[in-house]
């Protein structure tokens, strides 16, 4: 059946509006954070699919780093095995950590390989195990006692944050015109694997491969103001300043304070994006007025 002519016209006219941006991050790399959150609908999964497929096809360098805590969580669930948070992360000894990578580098990386070779892609799995690619160290994280007030250190187990990351694998990669799928598993100097935040490790790789941008896909649309608008874009002084008012709370300050640790790393611009949008990735980086939060320098 021959398409209409006025649908043919506008799907050239989309095509011919998106082409300056397709130049603009043409043989760029783009790391996108997929959020367990962001992917839990079958339709929005194979929409993301087709986005990152577009990408690679379009000359764009695509890197995605995915976490998976609701899966996670399900399944420390299902094999009885008990889930606790500290200061915000989850606590992860040895049992833990084994279901961790089972279902990070296991069930839910594999199924996001699938889903973009489905749409015409070559993706291919890794984990920051993977010739090197990240070594972490033992996450730290200080919280002050409500009683006492007094600083201690929480001890979140093998929960750790990238320390070094080795690119050589993600270009290589790349240079054969793959999609790398990265889960955030990590080995600690001591040999041990490590889990590590999504958020973390999409950061460290941004900022270790030079990235034009980085994305972070999440259930919200990006950062709001105090009426609970969206902010289309944010300098880093004007992010710091939200977050010391207020403006800026709970689960965002964590993921704000890693867009401005990649920017000062050498990221170009990171984004917050709601990925519960379809084709968000798309409309972020190939329309006028983008899908979220800029944040830059």
């Amino acid at each position: 059946m021959t398409e209409p002519a006025d649908d043919a016209r506008n799907r050239a006219e989309i095509i011919s509006q998106a082409l300056p941006y397709m130049q603009r991050y043409d043989r760029s790399t783009v790391v996108v954070k997929y959020g367990g959150h962001a992917m839990g609908d079958a339709d929005l999964a194979r929409s993301f699919a087709r986005d990152i497929t577009l990408l690679r096809q379009s000359g764009v360098n695509p890197v995605v780093v995915h976490g998976g805590g609701p899966q996670i969580g399900a399944m420390l669930k299902r094999l009885g095995i008990k889930s606790e948070f500290r200061a915000g992360l989850r606590v992860s000894d040895k049992a833990t950590v084994e279901v961790v990578e089972m279902v990070l580098a296991g069930s839910i990386n594999k199924e996001i390989v699938s889903l973009i070779n489905a749409e015409g892609g070559r993706a291919i799995g890794l984990c920051g195990k993977d010739g090197g690619m990240v070594t972490v160290k033992k996450h730290q994280r200080t919280i002050v006692d409500p009683d006492s007030n007094i600083e201690k250190i929480v001890d979140l187990g093998f929960v750790g944050e990238p320390d070094i990351v080795d690119p050589k694998v993600l270009e290589l990669v790349a240079r054969e015109d793959l999609i790398p799928v990265v889960a955030p598993v990590a080995p600690g100097p001591d040999g041990q694997t490590y889990n590590v935040n999504a958020d973390d490790c999409a950061s460290a790789i941004a900022a270790a491969m030079h990235a034009k941008r980085l994305l972070f896909l999440t259930d919200v649309p990006g950062v709001l103001d105090k009426s609970g608008n969206l902010i289309k874009e944010l300098t880093v002084a004007e992010a710091r300043s939200l977050i010391a008012d207020g403006t800026i709370q709970g689960g965002m300050i964590p993921k704000v304070e890693n867009c401005i640790s990649a920017l000062e790393a050498g990221v170009d611009g990171v984004v917050i994006v709601n990925g519960r949008v379809a084709h968000a990735v798309l409309l972020e980086l190939f329309t006028e007025h983008g899908a979220g939060t800029l944040i830059r320098m």
